[in-house]
């Protein structure tokens, strides 16, 4: 065990719980006030939930002894093996028990990232079934294929802090979620304007915090590779406010503080698959793309009709795709892309990209699915223009 490393991924492991909260204010400031807290609640919740799912089942899937490329085996079963010393721990240097956290905090906030597709319109036990079943049945396969010894690690694919494993899978879920839950009462015949910006603004500087503990911190070193992902971390989430917020003014006259959040947040994500494999210049390309491909995506939802509430599709499966796909670009540390000599590592980072959506998507599809048959994913409709924090939780977040 190195003490130097344990400190530093403890801290990491803090830094990422705080991106729930910080996802829950940056989401919540952009729903209409009825809403509010039921949109914090969304997030805030997969702090409970996720967290005893992963320690009892999803960890030991995702991390245990592979079987067949697929997933892992239940040698860790309710965290049996897994211990404050090193032995068995996937990185050698750490206590297993302190990587096992680590992965949870990831866990934890990939299903919040899909609520803000559904925001405003879906029952909070619907939530909780939805979410509980997608942990185990995605995001668990997911993080084995890529980082527990499964296939797609295997095959080559890069994934430094979770392109694939948290932005794509989440991404694919959310277009799922859109597609069968259906769009929100009065959507495109009344305005659905934020309620509370600064709020969001809040959020995106807890992310833009926390996302350094997310991608220097999947270095599981306190080392120089750590430094490169904090720096391109930094790099790419700056760029992308202002690829955003120039694409933004030349469509719509002026820049806005929406925008530029949206902006911090689709760097974030582009950078996240790259941040370990990329130099600080290809962080600001990448970041600077991220920022113009999300406002487009974004955009575009408006042309398809599909009510994505907060953008999730637009923003993080686009900057994941982007991101997934420029490191097959400019990877040039601990492997090589397309520009340093090694095309066939974009055709691997394309494979990953199309299996990811698919592989989500589907599964994702079912869930809803079958929960919209068996219990219902959405309020009655009064309860839905009366909002939700009223019907579903009996409070207000606001007294005027």
């Amino acid at each position: 065990m190195n003490p130097a490393d344990t400190s530093f991924i403890l801290i990491c492991a803090a830094l990422v719980m705080f991106m729930t909260p910080g996802l829950a204010l940056f989401y919540a400031g952009m729903v209409r006030s009825k809403n509010v807290l039921a949109t914090i609640m969304q997030s805030f919740i997969m702090l409970g939930l996720v967290s005893i799912i992963w320690s009892v089942i999803g960890y030991t899937l995702a991390f245990g002894p592979d079987i067949g490329g697929l997933i892992g085996g239940l040698d860790f079963f309710a965290l049996n093996g897994v211990g404050m010393d090193t032995l068995n721990s996937p990185a050698e240097n750490l206590p297993h028990l302190l990587f096992m956290i680590f992965q949870c905090m990831f866990a934890v906030i990939t299903p919040a990232l899909i609520t803000g597709a559904f925001a405003e319109r879906m029952k909070f036990s619907a939530l909780l079934i939805f979410s509980a079943f997608w942990v185990i049945l995605v995001y668990a396969p997911m993080c084995h294929w890529v980082w527990g010894g499964g296939w797609m690690g295997d095959r080559g694919a890069l994934d430094f802090a979770g392109g694939a494993v948290v932005h794509m899978s989440s991404a694919a879920a959310a277009l799922a979620g859109c597609l069968v839950i259906g769009r929100r009462k009065g959507y495109g015949k009344e305005p659905f304007i934020p309620h509370n910006l600064p709020m969001t603004l809040l959020g995106a500087g807890i992310l833009w915090f926390g996302w350094f503990g997310f991608n220097a911190g999947s270095a599981l070193a306190a080392d120089g590779l750590a430094v490169n992902a904090f720096v391109t971390t930094h790099l790419a989430a700056a760029a992308a406010v202002l690829g955003w917020l120039l694409v933004e003014a030349m469509h719509d006259g002026k820049p806005t503080t929406l925008g530029a959040a949206s902006g911090a947040v689709a760097g974030l994500v582009a950078i996240t698959p790259a941040a370990g494999f990329v130099t600080p210049m290809a962080a600001i390309i990448i970041g600077f793309g991220g920022g113009g491909i999300c406002y487009g995506g974004v955009i575009l939802k408006s042309k398809l009709k599909y009510d994505d509430s907060l953008d999730v599709v637009g923003i993080h499966g686009l900057g994941g795709t982007w991101g997934a796909l420029a490191t097959g670009l400019f990877a040039s540390i601990g492997a090589e892309g397309l520009f340093y000599g090694n095309p066939a590592q974009l055709w691997i980072q394309l494979e990953s990209v199309v299996a990811t959506w698919v592989y989500c998507f589907a599964v994702s599809w079912i869930l809803f699915k079958a929960i919209d048959k068996f219990y219902g994913l959405r309020p009655a409709e009064d309860e839905e223009v009366a909002g939700l924090d009223v019907s579903e939780h009996s409070e207000t977040g606001y007294q005027f």
